[in-house]
């Protein structure tokens, strides 16, 4: 008997993922002396150990204050991207998860719309990048709701409690950049 390596036929159009994980850096914004601004610092801190070997291998951790375009221009080809960040314009203690591709379009009819505090909003930055690399960027943005950016440490309550859904969304996030999908024509 010998063995065939992807014997039966697949549905055509079905998606199949490469055994090599695709490298994904993770930017996480954030200060942790402006209230719930450090959602974000905080969250990763408590689900790297968590992580499993395989995502962590091929995984680029930057802690960028405030996202900036050279951020996502610099990312190395074939490198997919998970930003994570505390926003305005979407519930306190909500967390939402938004692929890079749909972040410059969305606009209020279509969902919240996360604003940081960045000098560019995050759908300006991914355009600009997106242009200036020459194709589209790989990956999301996983945001959870603030209510209060000022200065002193410590999340508002809201924010606090959503931790363990930040760090979900966050590792679901990164899962699904580390796949590298291929699609698979007619058998």
């Amino acid at each position: 008997m010998h063995l065939v390596r992807d014997a039966l036929p697949r549905p055509a159009g079905r998606p199949v993922v490469s055994p090599t994980p695709r490298p994904v850096r993770l930017l996480v914004c954030g200060n942790p002396d402006r209230g719930d601004d450090g959602a974000p610092l905080e969250a990763v801190a408590g689900l790297l150990p968590g992580l499993p070997p395989h995502l962590l291998a091929d995984l680029d951790i930057r802690n960028c204050e405030q996202l900036e375009i050279e951020d996502l221009i610099e990312l190395p080809d074939g490198c997919a991207c998970v930003v994570v960040d505390a926003a305005l314009g979407i519930a306190p203690g909500s967390v939402v998860t938004i692929p890079l591709t749909d972040v410059p379009a969305r606009d209020a009819a279509s969902g919240p719309v996360p604003r940081s505090s960045h000098v560019l909003p995050i759908g300006q930055l991914v355009a600009i990048a997106e242009i200036m690399r020459g194709e589209p960027l790989v990956g999301s943005l996983v945001a959870v709701g603030g209510g209060a950016f000022g200065f002193g440490p410590g999340l508002g309550g809201p924010v606090s409690r959503a931790i363990p859904a930040l760090q979900e969304a966050i590792e679901a996030a990164l899962v699904d950049a580390a796949l590298v999908p291929s699609t698979v024509g007619p058998a």
